[in-house]
């Protein structure tokens, strides 16, 4: 009789020991429980802002929780980066962002000003559209491309013009560096905070060029407000068909291909990666979705997280020479 309090007290602590063992099973099962948050580094009206509320919106349907989309602008992107890299590494604080990232992470990294590291604080989830970026002009410069400006700006010393970007080390700003050195012209670059400040100070006239990812200004060029030079994808765009590419116009180095993907911060578990990946692909392949994004001149894609990671570290390889040959501040 002696003996029954202790086995009262062992079946009670194995099974307390039971429900810890499979609490990280039932925890994993269980995700969503809570709503999400998903970053956008941008301020709203951008490319990746309309991306990543269209793909938020369809999550939230399918996931049973809302997926909200908090604008941390600033720094070329870099203060929603670093507001993810510091989140807890559980699925509820995740990003949306494009091909700035990495140009903007290897330009602060080289400047030694960055808060995170882009090599290991991230996990790729998945990209979720490729969106061609394009170099813009106001309709008041007399080019009808890329190549003209440069030799426009050449044959016209006095002629000064600026150049906008989304921020420092932004893909604009790498790509306007570039263009001034390989076709040897001058032009002072202004810094935004997103597409859409920049977008309004071109269509006002005070900035005469600039650039974004062709949905945030794709229905100004066609209506004429905004003039494309150039795109820097590898092919020529359906939705533009008459607008050359970097490489037609003789500027090979300036390619370089468009996307709006999502992130998680880094030690997110596995299957939470999972999760997420599958959440964002049904949402981009959704028919409504889909017809929605093309309409914007993005490509629904949906990749895996080792095809994200594959091209966000080819194109900092790509640019991390050239940045640092530029000495971006």
């Amino acid at each position: 009789m002696q003996f029954k309090p202790f086995r009262r007290i062992t079946a009670a602590v194995l099974a307390t020991l039971g429900v810890i063992a499979a609490a990280p099973g039932a925890h994993a099962q269980a995700y969503p429980s809570k709503p999400i948050r998903m970053i956008v580094p941008f301020p709203a009206g951008g490319t990746t802002d309309i991306v990543a509320r269209l793909v938020a919106q369809r999550m939230s349907e399918s996931m049973g929780q809302p997926v909200t989309v908090d604008n941390r602008a600033g720094a070329g992107g870099a203060i929603g980066a670093d507001a993810l890299a510091k989140a807890a590494p559980d699925g509820y604080t995740i990003m949306m962002h494009n091909l700035t990232f990495p140009l903007s992470s290897v330009a602060q990294t080289l400047a030694k000003r960055s808060p995170f590291d882009a090599d290991k604080d991230f996990a790729g989830v998945s990209i979720a559209v490729y969106v061609p970026f394009v170099l813009t002009a106001a309709p008041s410069v007399p080019a009808k491309d890329l190549k003209e400006l440069a030799t426009l700006l050449r044959g016209n010393s006095n002629l000064k013009y600026n150049y906008g970007s989304t921020g420092p080390g932004s893909t604009v700003h790498v790509l306007g560096e570039a263009f001034k050195r390989e076709a040897k012209v001058d032009m002072e670059h202004i810094a935004f905070k997103g597409a859409a400040p920049l977008k309004q100070e071109m269509l006002a006239g005070r900035i005469e060029v600039g650039g974004d990812q062709l949905s945030s200004s794709l229905a100004e060029i066609k209506a004429g407000s905004l003039k494309a030079l150039a795109t820097t994808a590898s092919r020529r765009m359906a939705v533009l068909p008459d607008v050359p590419t970097v490489r037609e116009l003789g500027f090979p180095n300036l390619e370089l291909e468009g996307w709006n993907g999502i992130f998680a911060p880094a030690k997110t578990p596995k299957d939470i990666i999972d999760r997420l990946n599958r959440e964002v692909i049904a949402a981009v392949k959704h028919p409504e979705v889909s017809k929605r994004l093309v309409e914007l001149g993005a490509e629904p894609v949906g990749s895996t997280p080792a095809e994200q990671e594959a091209i966000l570290r080819r194109q900092m390889d790509q640019f991390r020479p050239v940045i640092r040959d530029m000495k971006l501040e």
